[in-house]
């Protein structure tokens, strides 16, 4: 999967502020093509921010100091997702750590996210119908997004020394993805990968992946309900008056059942299981009082889930399994909980509908699902309906580009150092595992007592351990 050699980047403009924390942040505006092998297939602009040190020293650095001040190596973030982008540099969690050791980081939002030409409804209806929209969509994946930061780093390291012109990556969850996918086209651009709760499953088909994840989202259930014992009748009436009322969400969006036990997206973070206690706390209460759901809890509800705002996440999420021709994501998600809904009563909303919202056995849990996408989620969020024949064009689509070039990462000379969390239930720790093993020189670091957010919850642990894995050695 050898990638053909990329243009650099067109940067289109350059801003620097000084922020709180002396910080010291330039904005910047690039262009690159849409299609990087048709270069007349139109362009897109990608937005990061580049975050160094701002301080006043005694004696006025030189020109040369300076410029040689900030040209230190750069580490590039890549965020989760997909579908995300960057957090301000004042707020994010890598960038004391990244600037304490002498990097700039760069906070790179992806084509489609953030400020980087982001993907939404009204504009992908001015190119046409479904599949005009879904061809478009096609260039999102992380195949075009490490082009578009290889063109980046061409870019901004034109004038630098050799020494300075690879640089370092950082992928949490999703961005480890993307971090392996430029392992196997670009590994020459790189000095070293760090990868937090994102060893993708390279080896794993769609139907395995979610296979596995559910398992472990029915262990977050299980220990929900322990913790909740008494949420077992509260989400059950929710979901009754959801399927009665069919109210509609201060968003505009129906709040229907599937939306309301797509809140498991939650279970798998730091404080995840209190978060959803709290909000179904809330709307059982106003139900209890009221009759109905009120503003204030209908929209704590909506921002749970971000496919309104960040619909990437939920048009192309089954797509990042999907490593070659003739594979089709066709409803991953949907298809296996199905399956598994004939043994596990708690999933049986996914196969017999309102039927399961009325069991006969009132002990019986509705459970959570978790980073899964249905064809229902194309129904109820306002920002999905125009796109639900696009993204039924994009399951059906068994074209895709390979996204990992296994023996390329069998021969890396990339040092890697990953974190793997064994309660993991957005990426199942096995498959991560194996993983690891398939990439040569990758040092892992793994733990029982981190769920997937550990990056932002204990910042300072996992980098520590991540560092160490670098700086010290095995005897």
């Amino acid at each position: 999967m050898a990638a053909k050699a990329i243009r650099p980047a067109r940067l289109l403009s350059r801003t620097a502020h000084i922020v709180p924390g002396q910080l010291r942040v330039t904005e910047l505006t690039f262009e690159v093509p849409l299609n990087h092998a048709n270069l007349s297939a139109g362009n897109l602009k990608i937005f990061g921010r580049q975050v160094t040190k701002h301080d006043t020293p005694i004696v006025p650095r030189t020109d040369s100091e300076l410029e040689e001040y900030h040209r230190k190596p750069y580490l590039v973030y890549l965020e989760g997702g997909p579908g995300f982008g960057n957090k301000e540099p004042q707020d994010h969690q890598l960038t004391k750590a990244a600037l304490d050791r002498g990097y700039t980081l760069l906070l790179l939002d992806y084509r489609g996210t953030g400020l980087s030409t982001p993907i939404n409804q009204p504009h992908l209806a001015t190119l046409g119908g479904p599949q005009e929209q879904a061809d478009y969509l096609k260039h999102f994946r992380a195949d075009s997004i490490v082009r578009d930061a290889e063109a980046v780093r061409l870019c901004l390291t034109a004038d630098y020394p050799e020494s300075h012109k690879k640089w370092s990556i950082f992928g949490q969850s999703y961005g480890g993805f993307v971090a392996l996918t430029y392992l196997s086209q670009f590994p020459q651009g790189l000095r070293e990968v760090f990868m937090t709760g994102g060893l993708a499953p390279v080896k794993r088909t769609a139907e395995e992946v979610y296979t596995a994840l559910y398992k472990k989202v029915i262990e977050r259930n299980e220990a929900y309900y322990r913790k909740f014992p008494e949420d077992v009748w509260r989400v059950r009436k929710i979901a009754q008056y959801l399927d009665e009322k069919s109210p509609v969400l201060p968003g505009g969006g129906e709040f229907t059942v599937e939306r309301l036990l797509g809140i498991g997206l939650c279970m798998g973070i730091n404080g995840g299981l209190d978060l959803i206690h709290s909000t179904i706390l809330k709307l059982a209460m106003d139900i209890d009082q009221f009759g109905f759901i009120t503003r204030a809890a209908g929209s704590a509800f909506e921002g749970l889930v971000p496919f309104d705002t960040n619909p990437i996440y939920a048009v192309l999420h089954e797509s990042i399994y999907t490593n070659g021709p003739g594979l089709a994501s066709n409803w991953a998600a949907h298809r296996v909980g199905k399956t598994l809904s004939e043994s596990e009563p708690g999933l049986s909303w996914l196969s017999s509908g309102p039927q399961a919202l009325y069991s006969s056995d009132p002990s019986q849990p509705l459970y959570f699902s978790g980073e899964m996408v249905y064809p229902a989620h194309f129904d109820c969020y306002p920002e999905l309906k125009d796109m639900k024949e696009t993204a039924e064009l994009l399951a059906k689509y068994d074209d895709w580009p390979r996204l990992y070039d296994l023996d390329q990462l069998a021969r890396n000379e990339v040092p890697v150092y990953a974190a793997n969390y064994v309660e993991d239930m957005y990426v199942a720790a096995d498959f991560a595992r194996g993983t690891a093993k398939a990439v040569r020189g990758t040092k892992v670091f793994e733990t029982n007592v981190m769920y997937h957010g550990a990056l932002r919850a204990k910042t300072e642990e996992v980098l520590g351990q991540l560092f160490k894995l670098r700086d010290d050695m095995l005897d």
